[in-house]
């Protein structure tokens, strides 16, 4: 049988049957009524395995339908999309994981990507959590109960941008996190089994994907990270201008991109726009 997916706060997320013991008399002999359950038991497992055979067909249809002809750098951003026509959700965008800030590669949508960019510029958010313990997030209601209360900051931002679930896959394997898949849904609700399952087939796709995209020349026949090199590159000016508050304030990396992080927020604004002036001497942080 199948292990069943657990998220980050450990309840099964599958639907599989346990395994069945009949019970019968003290002889241990089953009686008539024990043998029909035992049949219905096989044919439910029977129609249960149909079922998600089904959903695989049509997954991996719709996964070959979606990459047609694809270069290897559009791959991702396909598969975003993908994900929207798969699953009940509205948006989908992936990110990777470099020095503990989600860097977004591909999304669905212009409004995918902005949430992507606010769990970013947050530095918090259900990618955040996901990335850092690679099992999937599920934060079913955003707009009230455990999750919202889990992220404030975020619930508030992606409730007023429509939405009201999100949905993070790690992006790996057991040994490491490379990133994670970020699917947006626009009602709060829970992922059924099945969908989960789906979610997950399109994470493992989307994690080959990104394993096949060419080396840099920098990183070597060797490279560590090749799927970074001049995919993300609007964060290289986060990471130049990380530097430059480090010099302007006296601060080390961290609190460098927190204040960033920080005046972003403050301003209604990503991370990567705020970087974008430093960078370019349009802003300086001052100390205070």
């Amino acid at each position: 049988m199948a292990v069943r997916p657990k998220d980050d706060r450990g309840d099964a997320a599958g639907d599989d049957p346990g395994p069945f013991t009949a019970s019968g008399g003290g002889s241990g002999a089953r009686a008539p009524d024990d043998d029909m359950r035992l049949d219905d038991k096989r044919l439910s497992g029977q129609d249960a395995e149909r079922e998600r055979e089904h959903d695989r067909v049509r997954a991996s249809d719709l996964i070959a339908d979606g990459v047609r002809g694809a270069d290897a750098s559009e791959i991702p951003g396909r598969l975003c999309v993908v994900a929207v026509k798969l699953l009940p959700v509205v948006g989908a965008s992936v990110s990777l994981r470099s020095n503990g800030m989600p860097v977004q590669l591909s999304s669905s949508s212009d409004e995918a990507a902005r949430l992507s960019e606010i769990q970013a510029t947050l530095g918090d958010g259900p990618c955040v959590y996901a990335a850092s313990i690679g099992a999937p997030v599920l934060a079913d209601d955003l707009t009230n109960g455990r999750d919202a209360r889990r992220w404030p900051m975020f619930a508030r931002e992606a409730t007023a941008a429509g939405v009201q679930a999100v949905y993070s896959m790690p992006l790996g394997n057991d040994a490491v996190c490379v990133g994670t898949l970020d699917l947006y849904r626009d009602v709060p609700g829970a992922l059924e089994a099945r969908e989960l399952r789906t979610a997950q087939l399109v994470a493992g796709v989307m994690t080959v994907a990104l394993m096949a995209l060419p080396r840099g020349e920098e990183n070597g026949p060797d490279g560590d990270e090749p799927w970074l090199s001049g995919l993300a590159t609007d964060y290289d000016e986060v990471y130049q201008a990380v530097g430059m508050i480090m010099v302007q304030l006296g601060v080390g990396a961290d609190e460098a991109l927190a204040r960033l992080r920080a005046d972003a927020f403050a301003d209604n604004r990503t991370a990567v726009e705020v970087a974008r002036d430093v960078v370019w001497h349009r802003k300086r942080f001052e100390r205070d």
